[in-house]
C-alpha cells in the first residue's frame, strides 16, 4: 500500500488549520505555526487576552471605520472590526523567544494584516506562508516583506482540513 507523503509546506499549513480551531472567535479563526529546519517551535491562534472573556462569551467588541473602497467607483466603504481579539500572529511573537524565530518560517492560515506585518517583519523570521487573502492590506503587506527580504506567498493550490473553517464574519 503507498500512500503519498504531504509536502512540507501542505504539512504546516494543516498544523495551523488544526492550531486555529482552538479560537473561540464567532468571525474568523486564524492560527499560525513557527517552524525552523522543519522543526515546529510555537503555535498560536487568534482570541482575547488570557484571563478575560472572550467573543463567545462577552461577545465581539466591534469599531467601525471608513476604508477605501476596492471598486473600480472608488470611494469609502464602512468596515467592522473586533478589537477583543489578539491576532494569531500576535500572540505567536508575545509567546517565541526571538533567538527561534531567527531564520524561522511562519505559517498562518491568513495573510498577516498590516500590524502583524510590520510586527512580523522585525521578528528575525525569512519567510510568510499564508493561504486564505487579505485583499485590504496585501500591496503594502507584500511590499515591505520585498523590502525587508522576507519570502512571502500563498500556498497553492490547498485544501485545509475538514472541519476546520469558519465563515468569515468581517
Amino acid at each position: 500500500m503507498s500512500s503519498l507523503r504531504k509536502d512540507w509546506d501542505t504539512y504546516f499549513m494543516d498544523i495551523a488549520y488544526m492550531v486555529s480551531t482552538r479560537s473561540r472567535c464567532p468571525r474568523r479563526h486564524v492560527g499560525t505555526v513557527l517552524v525552523q529546519g522543519k522543526k515546529l517551535l510555537g503555535t498560536a491562534y487568534n482570541g482575547a487576552p488570557m484571563g478575560t472573556p472572550d467573543c463567545s462569551e462577552d461577545g465581539c467588541l466591534i469599531v467601525e471605520e471608513l476604508v477605501p473602497s476596492s471598486t473600480d467607483n472608488g470611494g469609502m466603504v464602512k468596515k467592522q472590526r473586533c478589537i477583543r481579539t489578539i491576532h494569531a500572529e500576535q500572540n505567536l511573537l508575545l509567546f517565541t523567544d526571538r533567538v527561534d524565530r531567527e531564520g524561522s518560517v511562519v505559517y498562518v492560515t491568513d495573510e498577516p494584516c498590516w500590524t502583524c506585518a510590520n510586527m512580523l517583519a522585525n521578528s528575525g523570521i525569512v519567510e510568510i506562508v499564508y493561504h486564505r487573502d487579505y485583499p485590504k492590506d496585501h500591496e503594502k503587506v507584500t511590499t515591505l516583506m520585498k523590502q525587508r527580504g522576507i519570502r512571502f506567498k500563498k500556498i497553492e493550490p490547498y485544501t485545509a482540513p475538514a472541519d476546520t473553517q469558519v465563515q468569515d464574519g468581517a
